[in-house]
């Protein structure tokens, strides 16, 4: 393994930097910057490419020495202690920083359970409520989240850092071109003939409860401000509202805590008919 030694802002540290800061160069480099113990831990377990990892040589723990040791790396970077710090999005330093290598946008390459639960989110307008839904995914039993629209970066530290470790488990797939997802539905209505698909709106439709959510099911969440767009509204075989208190003043949910309430009615359902 090669190891660069950094000791001012040169060429290589400005690469780190616009990892962090420029989405642009993020996908022209197809590379992202990721911290912290438990993010690196299962980026490395579900197997993302770590192509760099950076550290200050002097004070490192037995865990950062054993991820130096075993991970295969291209090169590494040593930094010193203040532009280590300048890198880090934490308080504290991170005493390890990995530059991991994007995953490419594949349906095809998803794994899908015996009775797929899938979860889309239309146009996603704000960092942490993609984070949270990754999260929320990973935690509630979903196979994957699928990502339609002009949406916030999936790759930027604030969406990387809210989801947790869950970034690197959940499988998320962007896509760019809705015929490419209706193709996609079409497909799994072949292959599973149960299938449906299932969007949500703040107006008044069939109970969540109401609905059956223990067959093959792709869940519609629509952006946080404007809802599920209408073309997929049209194209959902139903509807579904989760029902709020008459003498509420609150009309509408936060779209991830909506998301949370939805998915764990999927899981709640299919807990009571078993395997």
């Amino acid at each position: 393994m090669k190891e660069i030694k950094i000791f001012s802002r040169n060429a290589d540290f400005q690469r780190f930097q616009v990892l962090q800061t420029n989405r642009n160069k993020r996908y022209k480099y197809r590379e992202f910057l990721v911290e912290g113990v438990r993010s690196l831990n299962e980026a490395v377990r579900n197997g993302w490419k770590i192509k760099s990892l950076l550290y200050n040589k002097d004070s490192l723990s037995g865990w950062a020495e054993d991820m130096i040791r075993r991970v295969d790396t291209e090169t590494n970077y040593c930094l010193t202690p203040e532009l280590l710090a300048e890198l880090s999005g934490k308080d504290d330093t991170s005493e390890l920083m990995a530059v991991i290598e994007m995953r490419e946008d594949r349906l095809d390459g998803v794994p899908l359970s015996k009775t797929p639960f899938l979860v889309l989110f239309d146009r996603p307008s704000n960092k942490g409520n993609l984070g949270t839904m990754i999260r929320s995914c990973d935690a509630l039993g979903a196979d994957a989240l699928l990502i339609t629209g002009h949406a916030v970066d999936l790759y930027d530290p604030d969406v990387v850092v809210s989801a947790m470790g869950s970034f690197f488990k959940l499988p998320v797939v962007r896509i760019a071109d809705n015929t490419e997802l209706y193709a996609y539905i079409a497909e799994l209505k072949r292959r599973y003939p149960a299938f449906v698909t299932v969007g949500t709106t703040a107006h008044h439709e069939r109970p969540v409860y109401g609905a059956d959510l223990t067959v093959p099911l792709l869940l519609m969440i629509g952006n946080e401000t404007m809802g599920l767009n209408r073309a997929f509204k049209e194209y959902c075989d139903m509807l579904c509202t989760i029902p709020m208190a008459e003498n509420s003043y609150a009309s509408s949910f936060n779209v991830s805590c909506a998301a949370s309430i939805l998915m764990y009615e999927v899981t709640r359902q299919r807990a009571k008919i078993g395997p």
